[in-house]
């Protein structure tokens, strides 16, 4: 019988005056008992509108199923068979806005919590398989991945199953790509994206790090080494600033810069040789999930107020409701309805505080939300030494301009017909942020997952 409980399990948490001390992970995760009561309020609907929620088209009820007759391995498969990174969606994919938002259950009550039994089961798996994976059978070609992120190893980890040779190139010395540089590991601990990319070692994914395309090697280079297509999956990494007064001061950051100092560089570690700023006071401007991973991050380094500046209202931030109430539970103080215009000097080129513009909802802009405008003559100082930005990114522009015929659009995003990937030049093809900015995981694995398929019957087809 389904459980009818209105409201989905409550998923464990550190108390928020603890784990804003630590970078532990703040989610503890379903116990097994947990999971099998929360599975069991799965109606199992004859037309699966959850699945029609998901990027990449997981069998949600098959493997809620298996979680309620308490086959967690046979949950695994299902899922593992259109999800090479579940262990990762279970943590930081915006169920709420595409599985769980389909969830018949979600119309009266609370939908089923999808995303936090498919962490429970990748979880399970991980703590209890100790077999191997089966290595798929070659089928004698060759494929370049460019960039380890969602994308990337999505396309490499589907392609290496249909039998393709697939070298994965990550410019950075640990692959990962935004999954170790971006995500904190408080909400997504760093041996989880390591073993999920041992997972896909196993099956003959090669990758190698430190390696820059358009530097160290270039596509054309690539196809020169007998890859017969080129997978480009490399992000978005290039910061965006807004050109205001004090910006180039001491004490100011892009919030990829500080996040990748802490994530990957361990800077919250003592003793860590990764130079970061502990800061009294902190200012983080944006109001999306980078936004509250960096305030929530500057708050672990000991800030005494760490402050989210934000040009519209509570009701406007683009994060996740979760990391948004994750935030307040632990201190974060919203400044919504403010717009930064300067950043003070101290007089000897550190920040000293950051003017802000208080702002109102004005008519919808082209998104549909209520566009800010300027409150006339009403401004306020913040008293911070430390600036964050998180207004947004855009890809580097580094493989564009070493690789002929691949065009971009105006903001730098590689142009693509939208369906399978391919780019303006033959046998390329690219996903995830590197085409639509900054996006989520989920997004540019399902991107991942459409050109891998699409990679394969073009070799098919040049090959027959």
């Amino acid at each position: 019988m389904p459980n009818m409980d209105p409201k989905k399990c409550p998923m464990p948490v550190q108390d928020p005056d603890v784990r804003n001390k630590n970078f532990s992970e703040v989610a503890l995760g379903y116990t097994a008992e947990m999971a099998v009561n929360e599975a069991k309020r799965c109606l199992h609907c004859k037309n699966k509108p959850c699945v029609s929620g998901c990027p990449v088209g997981i069998d949600i009820p098959g493997f809620i199923a298996k979680v309620a007759e308490e086959d967690f391995e046979g949950a695994y498969e299902v899922l593992s068979a259109s999800s090479a990174l579940p262990a990762v969606c279970g943590r930081v994919c915006p169920q709420e806005n595409q599985c769980e938002g389909k969830c018949v259950r979600g119309i009266k009550t609370e939908s089923v919590g999808i995303g936090r039994l498919e962490r429970f089961v990748a979880d399970w798996h991980r703590e209890h398989f100790k077999g191997e994976p089966s290595m798929p059978v070659s089928n004698g070609h060759k494929v370049a991945v460019i960039g380890s992120g969602p994308s990337g190893l999505t396309a490499a980890g589907d392609l290496a199953k249909m039998g393709y040779k697939v070298t994965v190139y990550e410019a950075l010395h640990t692959p990962g790509g935004v999954l170790v540089y971006g995500i904190p590991e408080f909400r997504l601990p760093k041996d989880i994206v390591r073993q999920e990319i041992d997972g896909l070692k196993k099956i003959g994914v090669d990758v190698e790090t430190n390696v820059v395309i358009g530097r160290t090697l270039t596509i054309d280079e690539l196809f020169e080494m007998g890859n017969e297509a080129v997978f480009i999956g490399s992000g978005a990494g290039l910061p965006r600033f807004m050109g205001i007064p004090g910006e180039s001061l001491n004490g100011v950051y892009s919030a990829n810069e500080f996040l990748t100092r802490i994530n990957l560089m361990k800077a919250y570690k003592d003793g860590s040789k990764t130079p970061i700023q502990h800061a009294k006071n902190v200012a983080v401007v944006g109001g999306g999930n980078v936004a509250m991973d960096a305030a929530r991050c500057a708050k672990r380094l000991g800030a005494e107020n760490v402050y989210i500046v934000y040009r519209r209202g509570m009701e406007e931030l683009p994060a996740r409701k979760e990391e948004v109430e994750h935030a307040v539970e632990e201190g974060i103080i919203f400044k919504t309805l403010s717009n930064p215009i300067e950043v003070l000097d101290d007089g000897k080129g550190y920040v000293k505080g950051m003017v802000c513009q208080e702002m109102e909802l004005g008519e919808p802009d082209a998104s549909g939300r209520r566009r800010p405008v300027p409150k006339e003559g009403c401004t306020f100082t913040l008293d911070v030494d430390c600036m964050i930005m998180s207004i947004g990114t855009s890809p580097n522009p580094l493989i564009r301009s070493t690789t002929p015929g691949l065009e971009t659009n105006s903001h730098g995003c590689i142009i693509t017909n939208g369906d399978d990937g391919l780019t303006t030049r033959e046998a390329v093809y690219a996903g995830g942020d590197a085409v639509t900015g900054a996006a989520t995981v989920i997004l540019a694995m399902g991107a991942g997952k459409h050109a891998a398929k699409a990679i394969d019957e073009y070799i098919k087809s040049k090959n027959n």
